[in-house]
Formats: structure tokens, sequence, C-alpha cells
């Protein structure tokens, strides 16, 4: 009876093992198989995401991280912000840094997709920028791939980014506060939708916006919301690339005063466009005097600039989230900008 017994509960051992075998080999073929994004974030790859793993490696990069910011709901999802110190990257292809500022903007939905948008500069060993703007998507937190998108000087040895289609794989270790990016070149891998998992979004969930709003006709500043000074680190240009001159400048801290009160928080920096007609675009964080992280972004061309922002549904400022406003120019110091937001006023259409 006691043999019967133990034959009995190694079977019922044998059977869990194979189960669990069975669930992660499941999960295994699943991060092996096609992506295909939601049409509304569709990461430049709108045919398909192919596991990065199956294309070649060119370089690992690794962000430790100044602070996770956990913004809360907001009207895209449950929002958080990492901010990078500076890191390193090393591989074959490429091998230098990522400067100090790296924004990393993580959207998890209620279905448990998720969405990620980068921005953030490499240096090269010989000094050269490297401007790069990554789209990412994944079913769930353990099969995050992002589409990267370089934008590297035209004349120098880095070119070759400027074509070609790179997948990373992204790894935050919120407990390390590092985040890492294993970036590889899957310019010849074919995209095999047979075997596909499809990203799905719930239906009542706005896309979250890739650009900027425009400034419509007839539009005018009205009522001020806020004046802001933030300082500012050395420019690093790029130069000419494959979508002209780029030229970014590091946003290092700065103060908030008016309807809000806050600071402005180490990140992000103004990632400007030189092509005619120069075109600004400045993506940050808020912190407010009680607490609250709003995400800004103030992008146009000079005499049309127009900040939008997101942060938490269930917190004091968000009227942010549905409001318009614009911005003045800046006005340039010794080391900082100083800018007015208001609320519009004015012909409310445009895109």
């Amino acid at each position: 009876m006691i043999a019967k017994r133990m034959n009995a509960s190694a079977l019922l051992v044998l059977s869990g093992l194979l189960l669990n075998l069975v669930a992660l080999d499941g999960k295994a073929q699943e991060r092996r198989s096609v992506l295909i994004p939601h049409p509304s974030w569709d990461c430049y790859l709108p045919q398909g995401i192919p596991a990065p793993e199956d294309g070649a490696l060119i370089f690992e990069m690794k962000i430790p991280l100044d602070r996770i910011e956990t913004v809360g709901r907001t009207p895209y999802g449950q929002r958080s912000v990492a901010v990078g110190l500076q890191g390193k990257v090393e591989g074959p292809r490429f091998s230098g840094a990522v400067m100090e500022g790296a924004l990393d903007f993580m959207l998890t939905l209620p279905n448990g997709t998720i969405e990620i948008e980068q921005v953030f500069v490499l240096q090269a060993a010989d000094g050269s920028y490297v401007y790069v703007r990554n789209a990412g998507t994944g079913p769930s937190a353990e099969d995050v791939r992002v589409v990267m998108d370089f934008e590297a000087p035209n004349a120098s040895a880095l070119a070759w980014m400027n074509s070609g289609t790179y997948v990373a794989r992204r790894e935050l270790r919120s407990s390390e506060r590092t985040l890492i990016l294993r970036v590889y070149d899957v310019s010849d891998v074919p995209v095999d939708t047979a075997r596909a998992t499809v990203i799905e979004k719930p239906a009542d969930l706005p896309a979250q916006p890739w650009d900027y709003r425009r400034k419509a006709e007839g539009e005018q500043p009205g009522e001020r919301l806020i004046e802001e000074t933030v300082t500012l680190g050395q420019s690093q240009t790029v130069g000419e690339s494959k979508r002209g001159g780029r030229n970014i400048i590091p946003i290092t801290g700065g103060e908030v005063r008016g309807r809000i009160n806050g600071k402005v928080l180490m990140g992000g920096a103004d990632y400007q466009s030189l092509s005619p007609p120069a075109t600004l675009d400045a993506r940050y964080l808020w912190q407010t005097a009680d607490g609250e992280i709003v995400i800004v972004r103030n992008g146009g061309t000079f005499g049309a600039l127009v900040p939008a922002f997101e942060t938490r549904v269930d917190g004091p400022y968000a009227y942010l989230n549905d409001g318009r406003y614009l911005s003045s120019n800046p006005s340039v110091g010794q080391g900082f900008v100083a800018l007015t937001f208001y609320e519009s006023a004015g012909d409310p259409t445009g895109e």
C-alpha cells in the first residue's frame, strides 16, 4: 500500500512538472512569434514586429535610472516614466554612452498590453551624437519589443543606423533601477504572420498621441497658466541626418510658478529639428508642490508653440489633460530659458 501511495504521489508531481513545462514552452513560443501591433500604436512596423533574438545583436544598452515616476491613471492608461542617468552601450557595431536624461514612457492598459515610447541620445566613441526615438509594445511585461529609430550623422561612420530595421528586447529591472535594451538587426528576418500574436487594446481607451498639436488659425493666448524657468545642459548636435538637421538641448531642472507651483525635473530635452521652419519639441516632467507628476510636451514653430500635458485623471490637475494651451517663445538667458503658458483663446478648432 505504501509503495502504491508513493507511486501515485510521484505521478502527481511528474504531472505537475509536465504541465509547468508545457506552460513555459507556450510562453517561449509566444516570445518567438511575430507581434502585430495595434493600429493606433504601430511602432514603425504595422506589418509585424519579429522576435528581436531572430536577428543579429548589434549592441546592448544598460541605463541606470535616476527615478521611476508613477504618474497614475491618465486618459490613456496607467502611466509611469523612467528617467535615465548616463549609461553604457557595448556591442559589435556600436559602443559609447547613453546621455543623461533618457525618457522611457510606459503605458499599461487594463488588459495587460504594454505601450512604450522612448526618447534619448547616444554618444559614440568618436564624440558624435545619435538621436533616438523608439516605439514599443507587448502583450504583457514579459514580452516587450521596442522598434528603434535612429538619426545619425549622414557624414559619419554611423550613417548605417539611418536605414535598416532594428528591434530591441526591453527589460526594466525596477528593484535595481536599471533599464536594459538588447538591440538586434532584424532587417533580413522574415515576418511570418501565420504564427502571430495580435496586440489588443480596450475599445474605450483613446490612442496616446505620437505627434504634438498644431496651433489653429485665429487661436490666441488667453488667461495665464504658469511661468516657467527651465535650466539647460550643453547642446548635443547631431548635424544633418535622414530627417534634416537635429540639435538636442538637455533639460536639467527649473521652476514652475502660477496656477501650478513646483519644479521641473531633470530629464528629457528640447529635441530641435533645424530643417526649415525650425521646430521645437521639448519633452520633460513637472513635479508639483503637492507631489503630482505632470508629463509636459511643448512643440511647434516659433510663434506657434503648443504645450500639452498628461497627468492622472483623479488628481488635482486633471483639467490639464483636456485643456488647450499656448506657449510664448522661449526667452533665452545664461544656461536657462523662460516661458509663459496660457490658456487658449479664440478659434477652438485645429489639429
